[in-house]
């Protein structure tokens, strides 16, 4: 079984980060067959990486432009069409591998019906995490959040920044689809849901696995730190899911939503207001309200978004 890294970034504002990424995938326990680095149309970020591997000797990577469209699907498409190799992990540039992440992460692998498998992401906050942030949203800075599984489990899709694919199959249905996920700094993402679900109705044995031991560290810039982000994102997350519902039927692509909103916002909601009693202290109550106000935006973004695929619309708006 070979193995390859795909990494895509989009601008040099992230250069130390970057660097940082290809490094934690150099020195990885499992070395991978094939690293290639997507660099999504900006040509000075271009060329400043392949000077940096020129220099650091890295004839090993391979940097690349993207060739489709703009945005993180077209450059995970451009990744997916250039690797030989029979397993495709993709690991954001902002995000820093452990040691041991790789080869955990395609372990799964072994089983013939596993066909997508999905790591831990940890939040890595500038100075520190708002107080008022719930766990349960870090999705928000698109890291794994309380409620998914803490052993590994089956699940319906992976998160974009640690996560794997079999090549042929991921290769068969097109790749990820460019009208959803992320372009530039847009907030709209769901491109790796929309292809598990596409992946997976291949063939009824196939199977996504969430592997929590197989774990990348990401960096969240501290734009995302503000209360603007996380209902902007929210919003961004519900056109997201109109979106993939409109490509793949709305019982595939709200199963896991479904769950998240019936068992674990509640519960988060509880404790929240439960520890504000016994302590008696009113600002431990704000998770519980970010937590409202969380679902309330993503529900009008569904909602609009929903509305949009009816009238037709062809691009789905930024929620900035």
């Amino acid at each position: 079984m070979s193995v390859a890294v795909v990494m895509c970034a989009y601008t040099e504002d992230r250069w130390e980060l970057l660097t940082q990424a290809l490094l934690s995938v150099q020195h990885q326990s499992l070395p991978p067959d094939e690293v290639v680095v997507v660099i999504d149309h900006n040509e000075a970020l271009y060329r400043r990486m392949l000077k940096h591997v020129e220099q650091q000797g890295l004839d090993h990577v391979a940097i690349v432009q993207n060739r489709f469209a703009r945005g993180l699907s077209g450059a995970r498409n451009t990744g997916l069409a250039l690797a030989t190799a029979t397993i495709v992990a993709f690991i954001d540039d902002d995000a820093e591998a452990t040691h041991d992440w790789l080869s955990i992460l395609v372990e799964p692998f072994d089983d013939p019906h596993v066909v997508s498998v999905g790591g831990s992401i940890h939040p890595v906050w500038p100075a520190f995490r708002p107080t008022w942030f719930p766990r349960e949203f870090d999705w928000v800075v698109g890291c794994t959040y309380r409620g998914m599984p803490t052993v590994r489990s089956e699940v319906r899709n992976p998160i974009g920044a640690n996560m794997a694919f079999r090549h042929q199959p991921l290769q068969l249905i097109g790749g990820f689809d460019t009208s959803v996920g992320r372009v530039g700094a847009r907030t709209q993402g769901c491109e790796e849901t929309e292809a598990a679900i596409r992946v997976c109705a291949l063939n009824p044995s196939y199977r996504v696995v969430f592997e929590p031991k197989a774990v990348v560290h990401h960096h969240v810039d501290s734009g995302r730190t503000s209360w603007r982000y996380f209902r902007d994102r929210c919003f961004a997350e519900g056109l997201s899911k109109a979106q993939v519902t409109r490509l793949a039927g709305s019982a595939a692509a709200l199963a896991t939503e479904r769950a998240y909103v019936r068992r674990v916002l509640p519960r988060a909601v509880g404790t929240s207001l439960s520890s504000a009693f016994k302590t008696r202290s009113p600002a431990v109550a704000r998770p519980a309200g970010a937590v409202l106000a969380g679902l309330t935006y993503t529900g009008a973004g569904y909602l609009a978004g929903v509305t949009r695929n009816r009238t037709s619309l062809p691009q789905m708006p930024n929620a900035n």
